[in-house]
């Protein structure tokens, strides 16, 4: 194969998995050893993100989950903060799954209001997002949508291709 048809394909945001039609569609995979979110589509890595995970490595649940909530603005009902409050840590959207026999409203994927957490190991559990990744997503994902988080040292591409 010629070395800049391989380059290309490396660094291609799309790119088939194995095993994708085991996974659903749409379907997210969060990879807590590297605090990076996979979206696919069509069978395909669509895109990765840049996330924050638990500050400890019990705290961000690991499995597969469905997503049960959406919210705009959401309310950060902890400290009793208003959604759209500038302090409010969970930014403008909450994509919450139902991890831990929760109803989606305890564990989720959510914006920000501190950008530098971002790639770090510093949350109570939830996965952050910055804003911009978060809103784009959440108009991606439906209420149904499976999303598994992972610890592991594969690319996704070989977690995916192994059907874990």
């Amino acid at each position: 194969m010629n070395i800049k048809v391989v380059f290309l394909l490396l660094l291609s945001p799309m790119w088939p998995l194995g095993n994708a039609e085991e996974l659903g569609d749409p379907y997210i995979i969060v990879n807590k050893a590297n605090n990076k979110l996979a979206y696919i589509e069509e069978g395909k890595i669509s895109e990765v993100y840049k996330v924050a995970t638990g500050k400890s490595n019990d705290l961000t649940p690991e499995g597969e989950f469905t997503i049960t909530v959406k919210a705009v603005d959401p309310y950060y009902r902890k400290k009793d903060i208003p959604g759209g409050d500038k302090s409010n840590p969970l930014g403008t959207r909450w994509i919450g799954f139902d991890a831990n026999n929760t109803d989606g409203r305890t564990f989720g994927i959510h914006g920000n209001n501190n950008p530098s957490a971002i790639g770090r190991f510093v949350t109570a559990g939830c996965i952050r997002m910055y804003e911009k990744d978060v809103q784009k997503l959440y108009n991606k994902i439906r209420i149904g949508t499976k999303i598994k988080v992972v610890r592991t040292q594969k690319s996704f591409q070989e977690y995916a291709a192994e059907g874990e």
